[in-house]
């Protein structure tokens, strides 16, 4: 068959590679794509967020599954288009993108479903949102309530700096994302990844990870898109994961489907886990990226079965099967981020790095200039490996680390210290 990935970053690297893997896919285009994708797919110039565009696209190259990477084009309609030009699709439609898209209606959501998360007040203005912080003091979370690419949540340790954070996003630091803003309870406990498929009526657990938000080593400095993961996630027990599935995930679909958006494609839930009790951080309507690289490799080629199964609504007929294995991907960053960097900067050295099952480099900020490849993101590569065990994972991802040349990048030295230690 023939599919198309739509996005361009280091997620969408990895659902290529996993695609790829499978003998369903006869061709495959990325849209836009990025210089890594380049080597094993073909890359087109393409407006994704423009539905319109998308599906003239998709009859023009005789495309028979289209895989939505970012969460972008799917709370512009995307998917929503394509389903009603008769186009098998993987992604949630707007209504259903909304559990990203605003966090205000995901609290709604959870106040009807019931799903334990955490207490909060979602405000327009910057005077009432300073009043209930300071009534509720700190340590307080400040959150944009629309999408800011992973970078639109604030953890204020104290009265002062939650101020300024509200302050911060009214005075349009986040742009539009920031013009409403939830203020939420500050939860203890240790932060993991859920990710389950959804066709509308089934759900099917497919993972767990952990991912570095903070910039820096000892999980420091402000949040990022993401440093670096590891799957499975230790904390994320069986146990716990069935909590999170009956107390939180399919009330959330049953609500969904009330509402009259039943939800289809991966539900990236965001758990804060005490004393064995999930609770709710966040949902994203998308792989999380870096945590899809660490599940791609994993999942290899059965990804594109699985997707397809929620994609046609058979989810009630698949199963997935894992590997007792781990895996984790190190993120190099531009010097700067994410705060401002420069552009432009030389890679080298990813020829000397043999990528196979084990080892994958999967590209993010990167395009061929000259002939050689450059950094033109903040985040720019994703050196990500399996082994039997975490450490043996992290050696390897760590090894291919240090035969990359560039001098205007910078890594964690700590990813998965947690689960490591």
């Amino acid at each position: 068959m023939n599919i198309l990935i739509l996005g361009s970053g280091g997620r969408e690297h990895a659902l290529a590679w996993a695609v790829m893997q499978n003998p369903k896919c006869d061709r495959l285009i990325v849209a836009p794509g990025n210089a890594g994708i380049a080597q094993i797919a073909s890359c087109a110039n393409l407006d994704i967020n423009d539905g319109a565009a998308v599906c003239v696209f998709v009859e023009e190259n005789a495309i028979d599954f289209v895989i939505i990477g970012p969460e972008a084009p799917l709370a512009a309609g995307v998917a929503d288009r394509l389903r009603a030009a008769g186009v098998l699709v993987f992604g949630p439609s707007q209504g259903a993108a909304a559990l990203e898209a605003s966090k205000a209606f995901t609290k709604s959501i959870c106040d009807a479903a019931g799903a334990p998360t955490a207490a909060y007040g979602h405000f327009h203005d910057a005077d009432a949102a300073k009043a209930y912080v300071r009534t509720q003091g700190a340590p307080i979370v400040i959150k944009a309530d629309g999408l800011a690419a992973g970078k639109g949540v604030i953890i204020a340790m104290t009265q002062n700096e939650a101020l300024e954070a509200v302050d911060e996003m009214f005075g349009g630091s986040f742009g539009d994302a920031g013009a409403e803003v939830v203020i939420e309870e500050f939860m203890e406990g240790e932060e993991a990844s859920f990710f389950v498929l959804c066709d509308g009526k089934n759900v099917l657990p497919i993972g767990t990870a952990q991912d570095h938000k903070r910039v820096g080593e000892g999980d420091t400095g402000p949040n990022t898109g993401g440093m670096g993961a590891y799957s499975p996630a230790p904390v994320l027990s069986d146990a716990i994961a069935e909590r999170a599935m009956t107390q939180i995930i399919r009330p959330t679909m049953a609500e969904m489907a009330a509402r009259g958006t039943p939800y289809q494609g991966v539900l990236y839930a965001g758990l804060m886990i005490k004393d064995g009790q999930p609770r709710l951080v966040e949902y994203n309507v998308r792989f999380g990226d870096p945590e899809c690289q660490v599940l791609m490799m994993r999942l290899g080629a059965q990804a594109l079965d699985l997707m397809l199964s929620a994609a046609r609504g058979t989810l009630d007929q698949a199963k997935v099967q894992w590997a007792e294995d781990h895996a984790m991907t190190v993120v190099m960053a531009a010097q700067g981020y994410p705060g401002s960097y420069e552009k432009g900067s030389r890679i080298n050295g990813l020829d000397a790095i043999a990528e196979d099952s084990q080892h994958m480099v999967f590209h993010a900020g990167t395009a061929l200039q000259d002939g050689v490849l450059a950094a033109t993101g903040g985040r720019v590569l994703n050196v990500t490996a399996r082994g039997d065990t975490l450490a043996d994972a992290a050696k390897r991802a760590y090894g291919m680390v240090e035969k990359i040349d560039w001098p205007g990048g910078f890594f964690r030295r700590d990813i998965g210290w947690r689960a490591l230690k």
